[in-house]
Parts: structure tokens; sequence; C-alpha cells
């Protein structure tokens, strides 16, 4: 979604330093869940560029974000990588200017031909070998993951949402912490991290030919081939595209450690600066939690939520 507004000015400055061309005009584009702003800009001459700056604190965590999405792109060479335009950091609020994607195709809604797209590309990511940047998935992610121990020391959050009952979730939790245990997050492949429909979009390759593009590299790994894919499923189903155990019938763990990630950070209270957060969170929490229910053979979702909305795999 884009909305009209100016740049303020010292950023308008800083592009035009990047670019050497003078903006022409510029608008807001929203989305996505980072303190940073986002703009579509055209330059004197008719070129557009997508432009991303850190506009609040220098310690914030988005100045840092922009500047290992930065040294992503200039680690990273593959088509399914925006072209990086030019950079800017004055110590406090690094710019960055990629290539406009705004034409292309940007999901949802999505089509069983899009959706084989994605599957297919995120194939081409795994296949490309992880920069010395990237960072062990293993290490970085499995205790941000392993929400279901939180949720065992305080049930109250997760029981707030009215999945399920508190008898539901006692005879249920062992089974998904250990499930969630097995899940392998290591391995040698390169992992965007963070696969979602905001994050990615399909344009024009080489030739005309469709090409997987994913943008917000800034959590780049090395870890499993399979954590792209499996991690996309529950926000492709909550927008519409087929369930998670369609595709992915087994997962060998990822739906509990996945639903357990959502169910301890749904039910908590909102963030202010970014409110959709626990929205998205919850709803793709209603596709990863019926996944590892049918994965795992536990009982069925019996909270008044689930039960009225006929959550069950």
């Amino acid at each position: 979604m884009e909305c009209p507004q100016q740049p303020p000015i010292d950023l308008v400055s800083r592009l035009e330093r990047i670019a050497g061309r003078p903006v022409a005009s510029a608008r807001k584009a929203t989305g996505g869940y980072t303190h940073a702003e986002r703009w579509i800009v055209t330059f004197s001459g008719g070129s557009t560029a997508f432009a991303k700056s850190a506009h609040d604190l220098p310690q914030s965590p988005a100045a840092r974000w922009l500047r290992q999405e930065f040294a992503a792109y200039g680690a990273i060479s593959a088509e399914f990588m925006p072209r990086l335009l030019g950079w800017d950091d004055d110590g406090e609020r690094p710019v960055l200017l990629l290539e406009d994607l705004s034409r292309a195709t940007w999901p949802p809604p999505w089509t069983p031909e899009l959706v084989r797209m994605v599957w297919d590309g995120l194939d081409e990511v795994a296949a490309t070998p992880p920069p010395d940047l990237a960072r062990d998935l293993e290490a970085r992610t499995r205790a941000l993951l392993s929400g279901w121990e939180r949720i065992r020391v305080d049930p109250a959050p997760f029981l707030g949402l009215r999945l399920c009952s508190e008898m539901w979730l006692q005879r249920s939790i062992d089974t998904l912490i250990a499930a969630a245990g097995a899940a392998r997050l290591a391995g040698d492949a390169l992992v965007h991290s963070d696969t979602r429909s905001d994050n990615l979009c399909i344009a024009r390759g080489p030739g005309g030919r469709p090409q997987l593009k994913l943008v917000d590299w800034n959590l780049a790994s090395r870890g499993n081939r399979d954590f792209d894919r499996l991690s996309w499923l529950p926000s492709l189903h909550a927008e519409g595209g087929p369930a998670p155990w369609e595709l992915a019938p087994d997962s060998k763990g990822m739906s509990a450690l996945l639903a357990g990630y959502f169910a301890a950070q749904a039910g908590l209270p909102l963030i202010p600066t970014a409110p959709r957060v626990r929205v998205v969170q919850l709803l793709q929490l209603r596709s990863a939690l019926p996944w590892a229910v049918r994965e795992l053979a536990l009982p069925p979702l019996d909270g008044s939520a689930a039960l009225a909305a006929g959550e069950q795999p």
C-alpha cells in the first residue's frame, strides 16, 4: 500500500547525492514491520528506485538491521536479490537505495502458479553458497523460536487467545516441546529467515521469465535448507493459500517449533511502534498450531476461538 507524502529535505539531499541526480518526486510505501521508512523515488529522467532509511534513534534496531541488510546485498550475488543502487551511512541514520520492484507481482492473492514459483524459487536460495556474514541459524534462532518452554512457565497469554483449554495444553505441551526440540535448524544452506509475502515478489528476470525476488536480508543465515519454505507456510495459509500440511505433511517437528514461537508471542501486549505484529502472529498461529496438531496426532483444539472458527486440521 502506498500513500502520497514527501520525504524530509535532508533525506532528499542524501538520495540525490547517492544517485547523482535530482529527485523529481517521491511517494511513501507502507508495509513491513520494522521502524524504517520506505519510499518509491522518481529521479529526473524518469528512473525510479526504492529507498529505505532508518529515521529513528541511532541505537535503534532499524539502523543496525539496515546495515546488516546492506552488507548482505554486497555479499550475495544472485538473481533473487534486488539490485543494490546505492548506500549512505552518516553514522546515525543509514539510507539504502535498491531497484524499484513496485511493479512486480506482490501476493496475496495467491494462485497455484505463484505458490509454485515461490516454492521453486526458495530452492534457488538454498542452493546459493552463504557468505561469511551469514549467521548460524541454530545459534541465532533456537532460543527465540522455542516458545513452548516459555508457555509452560507462564501459559496465561497463550491461553488468553482461547485456542485451547488449560487441560489441552497440559496434555499436549510435553509432546510439543519434544517435537520442537527435534526440529533441525543447522545446515549449510543460505537462509533468508523471514519469508513472508511482504518480503517477496515475482518480477521479470532475464529473457522475461518470472523470477522470485526476496527483500529484507538483515537476517541472512546459514542453516537448514528447508527452513525458508516451512516457515513461509503459516503466513501463506493465513493469506488464503493452501494449508501447510498440504505442502509439507511431515515437517519433522518444524510445525511445532513455529507454532511455539507464534503461541508465545501472539498473546503478549501490543507493540506501540508496530501494532500489526501481534495480529499477524495470531493469524500465523491459527495456521501453524493445527499443522502441529495434525502432524503430532494431538487431541483436537478445544478453545472457544478455535471451535468457533472451525480450526481443526
